[in-house]
């Protein structure tokens, strides 16, 4: 059954419209525009801030699809000394030694809103507002389900093959399967599996991370700013253990609770971070894991279709996800838990 949007609805339509376009500094909102680099780069701000993870990481604009890593990564000391009475001295070439080239690809994000919707936000005065909230929280939080289940950029992409966006860009993780194979950890003793627990590859939490520690480059190891992204079934398993050896005194149960488990494991600050596999982890900096978009390919246009009675705002740009220095990351998949 069609639905046609009220009167008060409709205005506030209006309203967005006309919103949308003094936001972005043109004339009309229905037709495709782009979007000014430099706003660009404030709607981008303004997605990052609805997440503390990529508040933590690099969400920078680029001019170029394709080009150089836009971070220098040392990959070693630069400290010595030189007779310079027999010997020239020689400037070391400390630049990371992996791929320097990024790659980014067209990304689309599309919202539909149903008549019968603006007519139910209609009644707040900060529609506008609410609404652009919403659909910067939802990117948001899609560019990080990409960044740790992307696989690979399809020409037409599947959601309902793909429910976690698999095919809409290489994510952090599979650019580590791909580049730096002997940095990342799949398989175990047994069965193909990375097994965690009282008989299996790795008695506990604290084992698993420092051995992934291990296999970042040595140069980089103990730089201070290393952390450790663990998935959420690990930590869950964890915290049961505490549970059951300390959650009986109330006291006990409360610190568990403040600390968020523990406040480290292999000697590293850990994190759970939304959407990130529940049976991995990650050995890296914050700063080593980048989002890059192209800040002159930001595409914007907002229509009223009533053949769907909802209104559609469509939302295009490229961007891609970098490990800035390869060296520096390092994963453990595909863990298992051994019960009893």
């Amino acid at each position: 059954m069609a639905y046609s949007l009220s009167n008060h609805g409709a205005k506030m339509y209006a309203a967005l419209q006309v919103a949308i376009a003094e936001t972005y500094g043109v004339d009309l909102s229905r037709r495709m525009f782009s979007v000014d680099p430099t706003i660009a780069q404030e709607l981008n701000e303004a997605i990052t801030a609805k997440s503390d993870f990529l508040q933590r990481i690099n969400v920078i604009g680029v001019s170029e699809i394709k080009g150089q890593k836009v971070f220098l990564g040392v990959s070693g000391p630069v400290t010595s000394r030189t007779n310079t009475s027999t010997t020239d001295r020689v400037a070391k070439d400390a630049s990371a030694l992996d791929d320097s080239t990024y790659e980014l690809s067209s990304t689309e994000s599309d919202v539909g809103l149903p008549y019968a919707k603006i007519d139910a936000w209609a009644k707040f005065p900060d529609f506008h507002q609410r609404y652009s909230a919403a659909v910067q929280k939802q990117i948001a939080l899609d560019r990080i389900m990409v960044g740790f289940h992307g696989t690979h950029a399809a020409v037409q992409t599947n959601i309902a093959t793909y429910p976690m966006l698999q095919d809409v860009n290489k994510g952090w993780l599979q650019i580590a399967r791909e580049q730096i194979p002997e940095q990342v950890l799949s398989e175990g003793a047994v069965d193909g599996k990375v097994t965690l627990g009282a008989g299996g590859d790795y008695a506990n939490l604290d084992a698993l991370v420092h051995d992934a520690k291990q296999l970042v480059d040595e140069r980089l190891r103990d730089g201070g700013d290393l952390i450790a992204i663990i998935g959420t079934d690990l930590l869950a398993a964890d915290k049961a253990k505490l549970y059951a050896k300390q959650g009986d005194v109330p006291t006990e149960k409360e610190r568990i609770e403040d600390a968020q488990v523990i406040a480290t494991y292999g000697g590293l600050p850990s994190f759970s971070v939304p959407f990130f596999p529940v049976n991995a982890v990650v050995v890296t900096s914050f700063d080593n894991l980048s989002l890059y978009f192209q800040d002159s390919s930001w595409r914007k246009q907002t229509i009223d279709n009533p053949k769907r009675s909802r209104v559609e705002d469509f939302n295009s740009r490229n961007e891609g996800y970098v490990i800035e220095q390869l060296e520096k990351f390092a994963m453990i998949e595909n863990v298992e838990l051994v019960t009893a």
